[in-house]
Order: C-alpha cells, then structure tokens, then sequence
C-alpha cells in the first residue's frame, strides 16, 4: 500500500475528462481552498481522439465551454485559449460559433495542462470503500492501480465521472476488423486498399464515419447501414435549444415522472441518432452524382440490419436483411465500424460497500439531489457526486458539455455548503 492514505482530501475525483476539468477550474476559481486530486486512467489527457476526424466541427457554441456559462471573466475560457494561441483575431473573422473539433480539443488540453499536479493519469480505481469512525461514514478510501502498484487516497467526498461505454448490437462482437467509432483514427491504418467497408448506425457519428471513409478510401465502397429510411436532421432549432438551458435542468429535475418521461421523448431528436442537416444533405449530394456517374461506391442500406456477423482474418461477412420484405444480402467487406452509441456506465459499481449507503429510485436508478449529491442514509457524511450518469433526474444536457461549466459550480458549491455545515 501506499503511504498517501493518510492525508484526506476534501474531494477525490474519479475520471478527468471534460466534466471533472470543468470542476477542477471551478474549484480553483471558486473552492475557497478545498483540497482536490483526480485520478485518470488514460496516460495523458484526451477526449475522443479517435473520432477527431478531419473537417468535423462541435456541435455546440463556444461559449459553452468549461467555464464561460459559469463565469464569463474566467481564464479558462476558450477565448482565453484562443487569445494565448494568438488565434483571437482569426477566430473572430472565421465567423462561426463552431470549431473544429480537433481545435476544440486542443483547448481541453490547454486547460487540462494548467492541473498537471492535481491529476494522477495513468491510474485507474478499482475500489472505493467507506471509512466508518464511531458508526459514521465521515470519508472514503479510493483504491486504484498504476503501474502495477496499488495506490490509496482518502476523501470526505466523492466525484464519479467515469464518462461512457461504446455500445454494439446484440451479436456483434468487437475484433480485429469489428470496431465502435471511437476507435476509428486508430485502427483505420489497418487497411490497405479496402475493397467494401460497412458502417452500422444512423447518427452523427455513423454519418461522420461514412463521410470520412468515402473520402479517404476514393477507390472503395461503403455502406451504410441502418434500420431507419433515412438520416434524421438533428433539431438544433432556438427554441428547442432551450432544452439545453440551466434553468431547464430545474425544471427537470423537479417535474413529475411522466413530465420528465415526455420531455425526453419530445426532445430526444436533439441529441440522439440525429445527424447535421449539411452533412446530410452532402451525402445525398455524393450519392445522386454517383448514379449520374454510373459508379455507385456509397449505398445507404436503409430500412435493413445486420443478422449474422462472421470475422476471418482478412475481414468481416455480414448477413444483411431488407426489413420491409425480408430478403438477406450477404456482404463481405474489409471491416464494420459501429456507430452504435454509447450509455453510462453504472456509477455505483465502483462504490463497494459504500453503494449499499446510496439511495436509488424505483426505476433502478441512483436518487440524486438537485446539487447532483446522491441521496444516502443518514450516517453518512461524505459525500458522492455524480457528473454524467444523470439524465434521468437532470435532463439530456447530462452526458453533453452544455451544462459543464454550470453544473461543476453547483457541485462546487454544495461542497463548500457541506463544510459549513460540518464545521458548525
């Protein structure tokens, strides 16, 4: 064991991806001196690399940031960033509110840079258990791995951001030439000279991909293959746009179940198996040029899913099924990329014998405040945090950087409310 177990922190952070950056500056420039340390498996910082395709660009403002909404002076600003990379000028000129998402990336980085000392990369938890003194919870111990070596660090609270896990289809299995999209940058230097490529899903990121392969393999086909008739607009509208809003993450919160259940439903075209309009309209572009032309190498399988998936050594066979009539296709083709989505992971499965002190709702789910504080029996002081896994009691802006900024200053300030109580 290591011998750190003996100073507590105020807070151990688990995850250091956007959501416990965001509470890191928020800590710095609001925490009135709380003690924080994070703990981050990867070995340097990085969000998404293997979907930084060239081109693609956020989906939501600048301004919403990992400070800005939360504190408009903040020098953690991407404005902040883009003035000290000597792009304020250019930025302005370029005349969006969009950037690039390997620009917007590399602002991450820029402000991730600035915790060197308070993030442990390299280490990933495998346990988190209650230290109990006197029948009271009063901390927690967070067991983790680096290097081989077990590392311990205590807490009088808890912030779980482990972020989310690449979902597949029932029957599909990842493998040397099955991958989920996040993997895509990574593993397309694998192929030489593909002949098909298939890609599985209908969102953002299943367009983005087959974009990206149309254009990098110009000799190869690729399809695209979803149970839809055709890609859907995302709806990125003013009004629906308000969904998004904090204030809306107050309404939500504190809504009857059926109102959150409809809300979801009636917004859910914002986020979900939704593409940009452009991009959609620039693949149905490419592929009536292509008939004009008389070679079809983008075919968009509508109406169609995958039944069977066999991996060999030099690529995939895949049993296609129209579902209308029901007729089987059988493609072979160099690799399957799945855009399939991703969910959140369980945030309790870590939590040991502390998760039996959580409260969760009728539906399974853990019971959080409106400070995102899980709800826990009365013995327990320390307190759990969740960032991420909270759209069933906080809306759909929990998984997306909308409300980054925002909901990291609430935490922090049900932190800083936590130890007023404690010290009275």
């Amino acid at each position: 064991m290591s011998g750190a177990a003996e100073h507590v922190h105020d807070l151990v952070g688990i995850g250091f991806g956007p959501s416990n950056l965001a509470l890191a500056i928020a800590l710095r420039e609001e925490g009135e001196g709380l003690d924080a340390v994070f703990l981050e498996r990867q070995r340097a910082f990085g969000w998404h690399r293997g979907m930084l395709i060239e081109g693609t660009t956020m989906q939501v403002s600048f301004l919403k940031d990992l400070a800005t909404m939360r504190n408009p002076s903040s020098s953690f600003s991407f404005l902040t960033y883009l003035k000290e990379r000597d792009r304020l000028v250019d930025f302005i000129n370029h005349k969006t509110m969009f950037p690039s998402r390997v620009e917007f990336h590399d602002y991450l980085e820029w402000a991730a840079a600035r915790f060197a000392d308070e993030v442990e990369y390299g280490t990933e938890v495998v346990a988190v258990r209650p230290v109990v003194e006197d029948g009271v919870v009063t901390a927690c111990e967070v067991v983790a791995r680096r290097d081989g070596v077990t590392v311990t660090r205590r807490a009088r609270n808890l912030v779980v951001a482990t972020g989310l896990e690449a979902v597949v289809p029932e029957g599909v299995a990842l493998g040397e030439r099955v991958w989920h999209s996040h993997e895509l940058l990574r593993r397309l230097p694998e192929l030489t000279a593909p002949r098909r490529l298939l890609v599985l899903g209908a969102g953002q990121s299943g367009a983005e991909v087959v974009d990206h392969l149309h254009q990098r393999f110009p000799e190869s086909e690729v399809c695209a293959v979803f149970a839809k008739y055709g890609y859907t607009p995302a709806d990125d509208s003013s009004f629906a746009n308000r969904i998004f809003d904090p204030a809306a993450v107050d309404h939500f919160h504190y809504a009857p179940e059926d109102v959150k259940r409809m809300l979801l439903d009636y917004h859910g075209s914002t986020n979900y198996s939704v593409v940009d309009l452009d991009l959609i309209d620039e693949l149905y572009r490419r592929v009536y040029q292509e008939k004009v032309q008389g070679k079809e190498r983008l075919r968009v399988l509508n109406v169609s899913r995958i039944t069977e998936l066999t991996e060999h050594g030099d690529g995939v066979s895949a049993v296609v099924e129209f579902l209308p009539t029901g007729e089987r296709t059988v493609l072979e083709a160099d690799a399957l990329v799945c855009a399939t989505g991703y969910r959140s992971r369980d945030p309790l499965a870590l939590l040991d014998g502390l998760a039996e002190h959580c409260a969760r709702r009728p539906d399974g789910g853990v019971d959080l405040g409106r400070d995102y504080r899980v709800a826990t029996a009365p013995e327990v002081r320390c307190g759990v945090y969740l960032q991420g896994a909270t759209e069933r009691t906080h809306g759909l802006s929990s998984t997306l950087l909308s409300n980054t900024a925002v909901r990291a200053g609430e935490i922090v300030q049900s932190l800083l409310r936590a130890r007023k109580l404690v010290s009275v």
